[in-house]
């Protein structure tokens, strides 16, 4: 293995930490790259309904840029369970969240989560946890995932600020006609019903 350093634009979160551009090597100081042959900046699979996409999610995405190389945010779709948002309308304002970031791939999915996680080739599920509750069931679902699948899931641990926040109160918000500017990243998609 080579042992040069190579200066590298890097592109990652606020503080410069991520992966190089040509996707092949993973820096942890953000200017240096280490050249390894076998390291590669994994990909990690985000899943969730996103109805709506909230800034404790936007948070956690940025976040894992800092780590991965790639994040899927995969929006799962379940034809029994009544959204407020479309799927294609959380698509798109995902999408929109992230345009200019190739980085972040969004689509949607229905199905086993780790069976999509293994046909993207994502090596980490994120998940967010809010509290103590969450911690649990996220604890008990990664050990699932584990043993079904073998992958592993990264726990992000919520902003403080953003702990209260989720969709289902942002929906609830919405629903009274409440301005949930301040819960969401950008204007949401008109209402379609």
């Amino acid at each position: 293995m080579s042992s040069d350093i190579s200066q590298k634009h890097i592109e990652g979160n606020a503080d410069g930490k991520g992966c190089a551009t040509d996707g092949t090597n993973c820096t942890t100081d953000g200017i240096s790259v280490v050249k390894q042959e076998a390291q590669a900046c994994p990909v990690a699979l985000f899943a969730g309904t996103f109805d709506p996409l909230t800034n404790g999610h936007k948070s956690i995405i940025d976040r894992s840029l800092g780590i991965f190389g790639e994040v899927i945010v995969a929006i799962g779709v379940n034809p029994g369970k009544h959204s407020m948002f479309t799927a294609q309308q959380r698509e798109e304002y995902i999408k929109k969240v992230y345009e200019g970031n190739p980085r972040v791939k969004v689509l949607c999915y229905d199905g086993l989560t780790t069976d999509l996680a293994v046909q993207m080739g994502a090596r980490v599920l994120i998940r967010g946890v809010r509290s103590v509750k969450d911690f649990e069931y996220e604890r008990d679902l990664a050990d699932i995932n584990r043993r079904i699948s073998g992958i592993d899931t990264m726990l992000f641990f919520t902003d403080a600020e953003q702990s209260a926040v989720s969709s289902s109160l942002v929906r609830e918000l919405i629903s009274y006609g409440k301005d949930v500017s301040e819960f969401v990243p950008m204007p949401l998609p008109a209402i379609i019903h």
